[in-house]
């Protein structure tokens, strides 16, 4: 894996129980399970920092467990992006930068994910929040308000600047949920959290970031990656590095969806083959055919 990757393929976390007898492997500690999964995937979105700060030892622990071209999409604290909504926050930003310092060459996105309630008019907090950040940071964007979803003034002055700074938009594409009968718990709860939001299919900068949230059966998010599929080699052949993170309701095989999109995607675009999950066997790996 290096830099030079077409695309970047990854899941929303690097530890789950049930990944034990295929992605791991039997006797794989719950310490050992990033540099499992960093064996198999490019990146990961790195939601642990939303929820609360790594300790410096963890930090050295994530550094240790992934290679120089692994790469994180860590989310900004919900204290900074939640909570104070940007707003008086520059010493907390400090505090959370200077804590990931070890990890910094392995981040491929920051990730800004702002609440329903960020509105366009808010747009100059955002503005002045991101320039906090020095100009070869890579930043990405992530707004649930309606109103950046019209395509009109609002969403155009969003998006012209997102290409002004180099900052890419990510994109929340919940179809394939949201078609998903709400028979399950799992199900249930995606419906009650997860945005549904249009698809807008757009690269603002370098690296665009697909957040697919998958239907819990696989052979039904077939045509919902369809799309995708035409998209993605698009924009790998304008030089740009998509990030590509496979979801589904409960995470349980979002390890196989992963792979099963990624084989569909290798028929349209040359893509090194991922390699053997650490825990299957030859009986037990996914293929789309």
């Amino acid at each position: 894996m290096t830099n030079t990757l077409p695309i970047r393929l990854g899941l929303t976390l690097w530890s789950h129980p049930q990944w034990q007898q295929t992605l791991y492997g039997r006797g794989t500690s719950v310490a050992e399970r990033l540099e499992k999964y960093a064996q198999v995937f490019h990146t990961v979105e790195g939601n642990t920092t939303f929820y609360a700060s790594p300790s410096p030892t963890t930090v050295a622990n994530w550094k240790a467990a992934t290679g120089p071209d692994f790469r994180f999409t860590f989310k900004l604290p919900k204290q900074i992006t939640h909570e104070l909504m940007l707003n008086g926050c520059e010493d907390l930003l400090n505090h959370f930068m200077q804590l990931m310092a070890p990890l910094h060459e392995r981040v491929g996105l920051w990730t800004i994910q702002l609440p329903a309630v960020f509105s366009p008019a808010q747009l100059p907090v955002l503005q002045r929040f991101c320039r906090y950040f020095p100009a070869d940071y890579p930043l990405g964007v992530e707004v649930r308000h309606p109103a950046f979803f019209h395509k009109g003034s609002d969403e155009k002055r969003f998006n012209q600047w997102l290409v002004e700074t180099q900052a890419d938009r990510i994109i929340m594409d919940s179809r394939p949920v949201f078609a998903a009968l709400p028979n399950s718990d799992a199900i249930i709860d995606a419906h009650k959290k997860k945005p549904r939001v249009p698809v807008h299919a757009i690269a603002t900068a370098n690296r665009p970031m697909v957040r697919f949230i998958g239907h819990p059966e696989m052979v039904e998010n077939d045509a919902f990656f369809a799309p995708w599929i035409q998209k993605l080699p698009t924009w790998i052949a304008q030089g740009k590095q998509p990030y590509l993170m496979i979801h589904t309701p409960d995470n349980q095989l979002a390890p196989e969806l992963a792979q099963r999109l990624y084989q569909q995607l290798q028929q349209q675009v040359g893509l090194p083959d991922l390699p053997p999950f650490p825990g299957a066997t030859a009986d037990n790996q996914i293929s789309m055919f």
